[in-house]
């Protein structure tokens, strides 16, 4: 258990320590370092209905204006994402032809591929995440092998690990202490949170339990 599960369980007992939200917060804004740079490293490929593919380069790209405005919004959240002001995309994506697909925690390729009813198929779900155009926007990289290991990754094995890194150390949940309201880390609501009326949850259910109730705007999931 490292620090942060330390002061998190610290922080959900009865009586916490003084300030121990402060601490948390603090804790939480250390990042891996320079991925923030990374935001600027990606070309960025858009049509008129949302983002179509995110790969090395360099760029926003489209063809109308409605495209690059998709384009520039992605390039944006991601922005937000890596440097942990932001936990999910809201930006619109364009998967023609590829099929929907979306993940929202860390899980092995077998334990998928039984999710959606095929359990001998997991080399049939690492071949489809390999082929996700959208990598981070769509978060395959949450994906592993059963053995624990990590597996193909389109941006290699190291950003895989800071990416990881970057969510375990971002809070998912932020409630304001004055409308009681709990958003998604990223929600337009959320941002306008000042520190002083901030608090972070460790989940829906935490934080149902001293009052709060879920954003209308972010929808804050229950399992969450």
């Amino acid at each position: 258990m490292d620090q942060i599960d330390t002061m998190l369980e610290e922080f959900f007992k009865p009586e916490a320590p003084p300030k121990l939200s402060e601490r948390l917060l603090g804790r939480l804004k250390s990042r891996p370092p320079g991925l923030e740079k990374l935001a600027d490293r990606f070309r960025i490929d858009a049509t008129e209905r949302g983002v179509a593919r995110l790969y090395p380069g360099r760029g926003d790209h489209g063809a109308s204006a409605r495209a690059r405005a998709h384009a520039e919004r992605a390039r944006q959240e991601l922005r937000e994402y890596l440097t942990g002001r932001r936990t999910f995309f809201t930006v619109a994506v364009d998967l023609d032809g590829i099929g929907d697909f979306q993940f929202g925690e860390v899980d092995s390729y077998s334990a998928l591929a039984r999710r959606v009813g095929h359990p001998r198929a997991a080399r049939a779900v690492g071949n489809a995440l390999g082929a996700n155009p959208v990598p981070v926007i769509v978060p395959c990289h949450r994906i592993v092998r059963g053995d624990g290991t990590w597996g193909h990754y389109a941006f290699g094995g190291g950003m895989k690990t800071q990416l990881l890194q970057l969510e375990r150390t971002t809070p998912a949940l932020i409630g304001c202490t004055s409308t009681r309201i709990i958003c998604r880390r990223g929600c337009v609501h959320e941002q306008r949170v000042g520190e002083a009326n901030r608090i972070v949850f460790a989940s829906v259910a935490d934080a149902a339990s001293v009052g709060y109730r879920r954003c209308r705007v972010c929808r804050p999931p229950a399992a969450a």
